[in-house]
């Protein structure tokens, strides 16, 4: 027996064109007929015609862009089914060589009807704030580093060192001042430190609230198996998550894989059947991420020190570091999924940076909870906690006391 899906309910097909001014809207049916001829809309106006005009008779789609989830949000309990378009799906409107808006309207409703429009995951709202803030993060990092490379770029050109310890920080403002420099270089080098230090304390402020969010729901489930794994901290862990919104939506490793853009691309041609290099199709980002967390991992981990070095071997270390990434990213598709700890943990190792977690973020928003306490929750999560006995963490040693076993125990009952 079929299932019934929303779409398959719907009697028509409803596409959205949208520019950042206005959009336009028209329909077919289930035989390919226009039934609603494009009609140009300011989104005020749509607002309020779709409340009148659009039933749960009704599929739309609209392509993704920048204000796409908002319009997902007001038109979804409207209509039967609201589908964001993937991109590449809508190809061939721009390659046409007719192209109006009244033509792409009506071919992407065409497209919805036939059912060929793959669909783009809609991520719900804590995914999309978290996505928002890591973009905003790395939009001030980029800035950050474009402000550093210039003034590196003033003690090149004129043959000097910098000054030791950290180049950029508020203590070393005077060495900079005292250059003897052309007065306008002088102003531009005064002016790149005052935006270097001005965008640190920027991101500053939102690491401290990525790390809060860390303990709320939904990352503070997740954040423990991430942790985890070695080159992955807090922020690292929240990069990737908003990433990759829900692992629950990748079926397997593979699909995780591809969609960091870190798969093998694969040339088959009647008898020829080669892979090439890997695809960078999907998400630039967590492919940085995984790569960052690699190197990280090699230097620091043995069991990924020994993998590097074997590939290392055969195919040289740029390629090598990217298989590790990706064997990376295949054991955080486990580690969630799953919901387990990783079979390579160093329980010490995993227990310290917990522990820096715990300290640098606080606990559970509105639950004062003791430190040592909360760490054996997660450690229990990873089902680590019989393994550890004491703690060793900033040049100090931590033991559970009784009333602390006792408190565990009478939980761990409820």
């Amino acid at each position: 027996m079929l299932t019934e899906t929303p779409r398959s309910l719907a009697t028509r097909f409803v596409a959205l064109d949208v520019h950042r001014q206005y959009l336009m809207v028209g329909a077919v049916d289930l035989q390919q007929q226009v039934v609603l001829s494009p009609r140009r809309f300011g989104f005020t106006a749509f607002a309020e015609w779709a409340k009148v005009h659009l039933t749960h008779a009704d599929a739309i789609v609209l392509e993704a862009t920048s204000n796409a989830w908002l319009l997902y949000d007001q038109l979804q309990p409207l209509v039967a089914e609201v589908v964001v378009a993937h991109p590449q799906a809508v190809k061939l409107i721009a390659a046409a060589r007719v192209k109006t808006d009244s033509r792409d309207t009506i071919k992407l409703a065409s497209l919805l009807a036939a059912n060929l429009i793959p669909a783009v995951w809609v991520p719900p709202q804590e995914v999309r704030e978290l996505r928002a803030l890591v973009t905003h993060r790395n939009r001030l990092v980029q800035q950050r580093t474009q402000a550093a490379n210039r003034l590196h770029s003033v003690l090149q050109r004129h043959n000097l060192d910098p000054s030791p310890g950290m180049p950029f920080a508020a203590h070393q403002r005077e060495w900079w001042l005292a250059l003897d420099l052309p007065l306008a270089e002088k102003l531009r080098v005064q002016q790149d430190l005052s935006l270097y230090q001005t965008l640190n304390g920027l991101i500053n402020e939102i690491e401290a609230e990525l790390g809060r969010l860390s303990t709320c729901d939904p990352w503070r489930k997740q954040v423990p198996f991430l942790v985890q794994l070695p080159g992955l901290g807090v922020l690292s862990a929240m990069r990737i998550l908003a990433a990759i919104g829900e692992i629950s939506r990748f079926p397997s490793a593979k699909h995780l894989v591809g969609y960091a853009g870190l798969g093998a691309s694969v040339h088959q041609s009647g008898e020829t059947n080669r892979g090439g290099r890997i695809t960078k199709e999907g998400r630039s980002d967590l492919r940085g991420i995984m790569v960052e967390a690699a190197w990280v991992a090699v230097e620091h981990h043995p069991h990924w020190q020994a993998q590097f070095e074997r590939l290392a071997a055969r195919i040289g270390k740029q390629k090598a570091i990217v298989a590790i990434a990706r064997k990376l990213l295949v054991t955080i598709w486990h580690v969630l999924s799953q919901q387990e700890s990783d079979i390579h943990a160093q329980i010490e190792a995993v227990t310290r940076k917990l522990l820096n977690w715990i300290s640098h973020t606080g606990t559970i928003p509105g639950k004062k909870r003791d430190r040592l306490l909360l760490l054996y929750d997660y450690l229990d999560q990873l089902g680590l906690s019989e393994e550890v006995e004491e703690i060793h963490y900033g040049g100090s040693t931590y033991r559970l006391s009784e009333r602390q076993k006792q408190l565990r125990a009478t939980q761990q009952k409820g």
